[in-house]
């Protein structure tokens, strides 16, 4: 166990790059090497305060709020490493925005056994950003766009805008088997669980979250689908439930996909779960002007369209 040192009580003020963020995760930012429950347990019994009062969890804080943290005990530093400053493909950047084309295999964050991703690196990068927040996630596996605000302001504007469906997102995957029906919207609703190992899952259950995805075909054959979805909501594994509960698994799934099929296709250079977030439509959180990007399939996804649906093109 690493030693412990105890930290003094401080008074914090809320500045402009913290405005509208919530109290739990200004907290969680701050106090490194505290356990997420031990920050919890604090905000529950009181002890922090927020212009002398005491707040929720869900409290968010404004501009100039004098937030007092107790005293609290912090893990001396171990040995993790830090977090590579990495040179990641921007497609969009902007003084409120920036966006990248995230590479497969590379998390967006760290944990659950991953010392850092994305959002790590970035900061690392980029030690003179006051904000850099990941506005929504991508499956590590999964490659392509990836919104990181760099204003507290568009953060909060770009959640709104996710949940209230006002920003288009489209991707591109591979299917198992041949789809049937057309262009089509499925309709099912997903419930998160956690398994005997611990693990989170995700479940077409009736007592779900509403989740729908609409699929259009873009390239039918016997073996493979090629596949355009576009989230009309944004759940958890969304796509890949979906997909998996219709009996078209994407390939390289390692959690719903067809796991004999994976062992085949790793002989293919199959590696990864072949989905791919292609394309974003939105007004800027800011601005408000029309932002449209693109990120081209990664290589090994051309690879695979080669193989198993020659002459076609995207």
């Amino acid at each position: 166990m690493n030693e412990l040192s105890k930290a003094r009580a401080t008074a914090l003020e809320v500045g402009e790059e913290s405005v509208a963020q919530r109290i739990d995760n200004f907290l969680l930012r701050r106090l490194k090497g505290v356990p997420k429950s031990h920050v919890y347990r604090v905000l529950r019994s009181g002890e922090v305060r927020v212009n002398s009062a005491r707040v929720q969890p869900d409290y968010r804080l404004r501009l100039g709020d004098r937030v007092r943290v107790p005293p609290v005990r912090i893990a001396t530093p171990g040995h993790r490493p830090a977090a590579p400053p990495l040179d990641l493909p921007v497609v969009h950047e902007d003084p409120a925005l920036l966006v990248i084309d995230k590479p497969p295999g590379l998390a967006v964050h760290g944990g659950s056994g991953v010392s850092f991703g994305v959002i790590e690196s970035l900061r690392a990068a980029r030690p003179q950003a006051k904000v850099l927040e990941l506005a929504h996630r991508l499956d590590r596996d999964t490659s392509g766009l990836l919104m990181v605000a760099k204003k507290r302001a568009a953060l909060v504007e770009l959640h709104r805008m996710l949940r209230e469906g006002e920003v288009k997102k489209t991707y591109v995957a591979v299917a198992a088997g041949r789809w049937a029906g057309g262009e089509r919207e499925i309709r099912a609703p997903l419930h998160k669980y956690v398994t005997a190992a611990g693990e989170r899952r995700v479940s077409v259950q009736r007592e779900g979250m509403q989740a729908v995805t609409r699929v259009r075909p873009l390239a039918l054959g016997e073996a493979f689908s090629l596949l355009e979805i576009r989230l009309l909501t944004g759940r958890t594994h969304q796509i890949r439930v979906h997909l998996a509960h219709l009996g078209h698994p994407i390939p390289g799934d390692d959690k719903y996909g067809d796991f004999d099929l994976n062992r085949r296709l790793v002989k293919e250079g199959v590696k990864r779960l072949l989905l791919h977030a292609q394309r974003l439509s939105f007004a800027h959180p800011v601005s408000g002007e029309r932002v449209r990007l693109v990120s081209p399939l990664p290589p090994d996804m051309r690879r695979f369209l080669a193989a198993h649906f020659p002459g076609h093109e995207l």
